[in-house]
This record gives structure tokens, sequence and C-alpha cells, in this order.
């Protein structure tokens, strides 16, 4: 959890934004935090919130132990509102209540804030409200708008708020901070290639299914060279029932795929891009059994099948295939 600005290492802009507001007591009424899922921007808005209402602040940053920031940290202050989709949009509804509840005094203080989860998802009614909101700002009222697609806002929105853009944590960033929670680095640089999101790659890496999902795939990987008339067998006792849906067969051929690509990285000598770092020995060795035109041709298959999974096609027929056609040239 970040506890003070000078946590936000991975969104320096951002901080030094925020911060320099802060000390100037130059606040805008409305900030737009723009960026990918899992950059931090719910969690700096409630830091934001918590440097605006704490009792004993530091200096800009919230003491983290006063009644309002507990509260905050609780999800229960009563001047700090929260609006997320209902179902797939945020309704016209939901911003009019919100703006019945501005009406009324801030029971712990003159400030009130308010937080705009998926701000992009607002049907048109809604965003228009919200617009009529933000044209008339109370003294004491801030808005923090979170999106993940700034290009669905109306432009009329977007020019009434302070932009935050938040940065994307590039790979080595991320497993970086997955290993400073003692995540191994297999496990670590496997789900760092599948998300972009610390929250989501740290769920990933404490979850046993995700670590058996990454045995099983270097086992078929290993089957279809060494012992291939045994591959299709695998599939059908070991891989469908643990990669059950379609979901999780999804994270088994990007796993695939990232162990055919650490063969073309062991070709051209780029062992440090490896993903399955732990197979380094066993990559190297398969590598030079093949050629990278060979290694390209069962990319493709790979993401083929990757492609076909997307319509309905019948999940174990398609592994089926998919083994046969890398098997192709053994």
């Amino acid at each position: 959890m970040i506890k003070s600005w000078s946590d936000l290492q991975n969104q320096p802009t951002v901080a030094r934004i925020v911060t320099n507001s802060l000390e100037r007591n130059r606040i805008a009424h409305a900030y737009l935090l723009d960026g990918m899922k899992g950059t931090g921007k719910k969690e700096v808005s409630y830091l934001f919130a918590k440097s605006l209402l704490c009792k004993d602040l530091q200096g800009v940053n919230p003491c983290q132990s006063c009644s309002n920031c507990k509260r905050i940290d609780s999800r229960n202050h009563p001047d700090v509102h929260v609006v997320e989709p209902d179902g797939n949009s945020i309704k016209k509804q939901q911003i009019q209540f919100l703006q019945e509840e501005f009406t009324k005094t801030g029971l712990e203080s003159k400030r009130k804030i308010y937080i705009i989860d998926h701000a992009d998802k607002m049907t048109t009614n809604a965003a228009n409200s919200l617009l009529k909101f933000l044209e008339e700002p109370n003294q004491e009222t801030f808005a923090f708008l979170l999106t993940e697609n700034v290009n669905q806002m109306l432009n009329t929105i977007i020019s009434r708020c302070q932009p935050l853009s938040f940065r994307a944590l590039t790979s080595e960033g991320l497993v970086a901070k997955l290993t400073a929670e003692d995540i191994p680095l297999p496990l670590a640089k496997s789900a760092a290639s599948l998300t972009n999101s610390l929250e989501e790659a740290v769920e990933l890496c404490r979850d046993d299914w995700f670590a058996l999902a990454r045995s099983l795939v270097i086992k078929l990987y290993e089957a279809i060279f060494n012992r291939p008339q045994a591959s299709l067998l695998f599939i059908q006792e070991k891989w469908m029932p643990h990669f059950s849906d379609r979901k999780q067969l999804e994270i088994g051929l990007d796993l695939m795929l990232f162990i055919y690509k650490d063969m073309l990285y062991a070709q051209l000598s780029k062992e440090e891009q490896l993903v399955f770092v732990d197979e380094k020995e066993l990559i190297q060795k398969l590598a030079l059994q093949t050629t990278q035109q060979r290694v390209t041709e069962q990319l493709s298959y790979i993401l083929q099948s990757k492609s076909r999974l997307a319509s309905n096609v019948n999940p174990h027929l398609l592994m089926e295939q998919l083994a046969l056609n890398l098997q192709e040239g053994y």
C-alpha cells in the first residue's frame, strides 16, 4: 500500500505534480487519473483524499493513523464518496445521487471528495450531469476521475480536469516488485509476461494453480520434443483437467508461447530475456536441435491456436491439433 508520496517511485511525474499542488495549496477541483490497469490510480486517489482530510498532516503526507485516514482506508468516510459502474455503466441516477449528497454540509469538515472509477463508462446522460457538476465546483469539493480509456470520455470533461497520466510498469520493474515480495524469480517473470498489473501478478504468483500450470507447460514442451507419441495422452490426462475453462487455457497457451520464445532467445544468445529461467539448460539443449525458422513456425501455430480459442472450437481438439503441429519435423 502507498503510504506517502515518496512511495510513488514508479510515477514520479504524478508524485511531483501532486506534492507541488499540496505544498502551495493550489489544488485543482478535479483530477483525471489516466493509465492502464494496475498502475496505482485508485491507491493514489485515496492517498490524495487522505492528504486533504488528514487531522495530523506530516508536511504533504497523511499521518495514516488518525480517524480520517483509517476511515478512508476502510472505505467508510462519510465525506469520501466512490462511484463505480452499476453493471456495465455508470448511470445518470448515480451522478444525480452524488450531486444530492454534495448539497449537504460535510459531516467531518467542509471538504467533500468524490472518486469515479472507470469514468469512461458513464452513459451520455451521466456524463452530461457530471459536466454540470464540474462547471460549477464548490470551493471545498474535489473530484478524482479514474480511467483506462481516456479517449472514450467527453472532451468537455477532460478539459475541466487536471490530468495525471500514469505510466505502465515495465516488465523488469514488475519483476523487481514481485521478487521484493519474496516471490521466486521464475514465477515472477512468468506473471510479469502475462500482465502489467502488480495486483494481478501477485494474485497469480500466490495461486498454486499457476505454479502447476507452469510445470505442465514445461512437461508438454519437453514431451513434444522427446516423447511426441506421449503428448496426446498427456493433454488428455493432465493438461485439459487443469486448464478446464477458456480463460485458463488462454493462460496455458500464453505460457507455451513464452517457452518457445525462450528457445528463440537461446538461439540468439539472449538468455537474459528468458521467462522460464529455471529451465535454461533444457531450453538451450532443445534449441540446438531445431532452427530459428522452425521455432518461428511453432510460434505462429500457438498464436493461431490463441486466435481460434476466441471462437467456439473444441478446446481438447484445439490442443491436440496444436501438439501435432508443434511435433512436425521431429
